[in-house]
């Protein structure tokens, strides 16, 4: 199955669950694509003692997930793009397009 994840918050337990769900989907063998958008764009700013974003994030990156974010929410809040490439809102409709199953955690 091929598993497109929409993260569209910055809320530490969010994020570090629709994580753990991409890094379960590929320890499974699934393909997994996570598309950050909104205040997604910040996941590799999420500090939470309980909640291990950071880590989550690097395991499922070791992982082969594919990872990308929205260009014009990255602008929005002045970041550059860190862990991923620049993507449009035309690379998410592929994203989509091309998944089996889409889920959104926001």
């Amino acid at each position: 199955m091929r598993l497109g994840i929409i993260i569209n918050v910055n809320d530490a337990e969010k994020a570090w669950n629709a994580l753990r769900l991409g890094n379960t989907a590929l320890d499974a063998g699934h393909e997994v694509s996570v598309f950050l958008m909104g205040s997604g764009v910040e996941i590799e700013n999420i500090k939470n003692e309980t909640y291990d974003v950071g880590g989550t994030l690097s395991t499922f990156l070791s992982n082969s997930g594919r990872l990308l974010a929205c260009g014009t929410c990255l602008k929005a809040r002045q970041q550059e793009s860190g862990v991923c490439p620049i993507s449009t809102m035309s690379d998410l409709l592929e994203m989509i397009a091309d998944s089996d199953k889409v889920v959104t955690f926001g």
